[in-house]
Parts: C-alpha cells; structure tokens; sequence
C-alpha cells in the first residue's frame, strides 16, 4: 500500500485539522495509507510519525490548532533539504507528501519537489496572502476574531472619549487589517502596502473630533512602518532565527497623542487571531482543500498547490504560489479610504 505522509509547518491557523481530515478520509477512499508526520519539518527531519486513519482524525473538524504540531524549523535553514528528510520517508516508506503551509513552508516544499519529492501543498495562512489562490483558510476566522475586538473596543473608546489603536496580524500584508477595519467600521486603516502620513492621519481624527465625535479606531497591520521620529524596540527573532513583529501600534499611537493631546490606548490582538474554534467558512473551505490534496497526491501530481480559483479548487504549479506575495488591490483599500474622516 503507498503511504502519503501529511505536515504542518508554519504559524498555527483554524482550519489544519479539517485539512488533515479531508486529506485521510479521501485518501483511504483511494486505497492510500497515510501518516502524520509531528511538529512539521522537525518532524520529518527527526522522524517523527504517527499513523493517521478515520478513527485516529474523528471529532477534530472544529477543533484550532493542529494535532501533528507545528514549527518554524526549515529543511534549507536548518538542514540540507531532501537529505535531511530521507532517512524517515526511506524508514516510513512515504513515497508521497503533501505540505500544508504559508508562503515559507511552500517555498521548502517547492525545494524538495525539485529534489525529486512529488510534493502537494495546500495554502494555510491567516494573512491571505499567497499568490495564485483567492482565498486561504484561517483568514475569515482572524478577520472575525479582529471585527468583534473591534465592536467591543469601540464602546470602550466611546464611553472614555479615547482614541484606540488596535494592532493586527499582517506580516507584510493588510488583508485581516482592510477587511475587520471594513466590517468594524474603522475610523482610519494603516497597512503595509501603502506608504501613509501620520499627519493625515492625525488630521482625520481632528476633523471626527470636530464634528463631535471625540472617539476613534484606527487598525493598523502588524508589518506597517512606524512614524517618522518614532523608534520601536530593536527588532527580535524567534528560537529559529526568524523576525518576530508586533508593537507598532504604540509607536503610532504616540504620534497621535503627541500631535492631538487627544488620550489614545493600544489593543494588541495577537495570537488570539488565529486560536480556537473556526468559523464555517473556514470548516468548509479547508475540508475541500484537504480532499483535493488528497485526489491530486493519488493522480500522481507534484509540485502542484491547491488552489481557490472562483468556485473551484484546481491545481496550479508551486512555483506560482511562492513567486510573489499577494496583497490588498488597490480598489478594496480605496473602499476603506471611503470612511476616513
């Protein structure tokens, strides 16, 4: 029987386990074993297995998390690539895998696909923000998570006449910013694809002010520059080496405070955004990749990414997926942009 191993790499999302269980049901439709490999790249680099069938995936379509693990250990950065990952496909006789990931996990799977790996990523990322695909899941739970911070924050500001500065995840992409800004009913959005003034900014809230409403929201991305003048702490990476971000929301909450004298506080969301429970659409959205990874492994495809393209989950090249990073188009900023002031 051919064995297809299945990880998760990367920042945890709400929705790998109903990857997971669409990935094992389908394929043990096909006659395919398959077997979960723990703590993503560190565990296949290190051997960690563990068998995977109906029973074992049976109850985890809403659970957050993931129950292979996860980690930021890299093949290229902290390995030789496929030969630090052969001893355990050799050992486990997992001939096929698929590798569910954001945009660096899939950049190393695409390695070992041109290694000689036949390789089947699913896109995961809350950020939204991998080409070739319309949508990734987690995205909605994190920008329903965001909104409803919002909606509570937002009586808060109002009660104390505050300006508040909610931060949200964002890498280097304003996805969950735009859309829980939009849903939320932001006052103004800051994300990293477009340059801003915090002059224009602060004016904005001046003008709210003015027209009496002493309250205001600002979100901002994560991965945004801080204002002119203003210096956060030094940049920190994490046990892997990779930059961790969070915090400008205070550098841009002082520019407020120092130009308006209006009292401004900070909400620093987190990882909240991407824990628990995941909202339908997520549930539904992961299940059909999963079950697509599933039929695109057993046809024999590699180096291939399932794909949200319409309706439809096809398949598109790898190299695709990791050739650049999606972001915010323009038009939907500029619905954002409707609302400031």
């Amino acid at each position: 029987m051919s064995v297809v191993g299945i990880l998760t790499g990367g920042g945890d999302c709400p929705g790998l386990n109903a990857v997971i269980r669409g990935v094992v049901c389908r394929a043990e439709e096909h006659g395919f074993e398959v077997v979960g490999i723990r703590d993503g790249w560190q565990g296949l680099i290190q051997n960690r297995i563990t068998p995977l069938d109906r029973d074992a995936v049976r109850g985890i379509l809403a659970r957050g998390g993931t129950i292979l693990g996860t980690s930021r250990m890299d093949p290229y950065v902290h390995g030789d690539g496929l030969a630090s990952c052969q001893a355990t496909l050799d050992s486990n006789g997992i001939e096929r895998l698929i590798v569910v990931g954001g945009d660096g996990t899939l950049k190393s799977a695409l390695g070992l696909a041109n290694e000689g790996l036949a390789v089947v990523g699913v896109p995961k990322t809350i950020d939204n923000d991998i080409a070739g695909t319309d949508i990734t899941f987690g995205f909605q739970t994190a920008v329903q998570v965001a909104t409803d911070a919002i909606d509570r924050l937002v009586t808060t500001a109002e009660a104390h006449n505050r300006v508040i500065v909610v931060e949200v995840m964002g890498r280097t992409r304003g996805w969950i910013a735009t859309h829980a800004g939009i849903a939320g009913g932001a006052d103004y959005i800051l994300v990293p694809e477009y340059d801003y003034n915090i002059d224009e900014v602060v004016a904005s809230l001046r003008a709210r002010h003015r027209g009496g409403h002493r309250y205001s929201i600002v979100v901002v991305g994560e991965g945004i520059a801080a204002p002119e003048g203003y210096v956060g702490e030094a940049t920190k990476t994490d046990t892997y080496g990779f930059e961790r971000l969070g915090g400008v929301a205070y550098q841009v909450a002082a520019a407020i405070e120092d130009r308006t004298n209006f009292e401004t506080r900070v909400s620093i969301l987190g990882h909240i955004q991407r824990g628990g429970t995941p909202v339908a659409a997520d549930r539904v959205l992961a299940t059909r990749l999963g079950v697509a990874a599933a039929d695109f492994t057993v046809e024999g495809m590699t180096s291939v990414m399932t794909a949200v393209q319409g309706t439809r989950i096809v398949p598109i090249p790898l190299e695709v997926a990791c050739s650049d990073v999606r972001g915010v188009p323009e038009d939907l900023y500029e619905t954002a942009r409707t609302f400031f002031g």
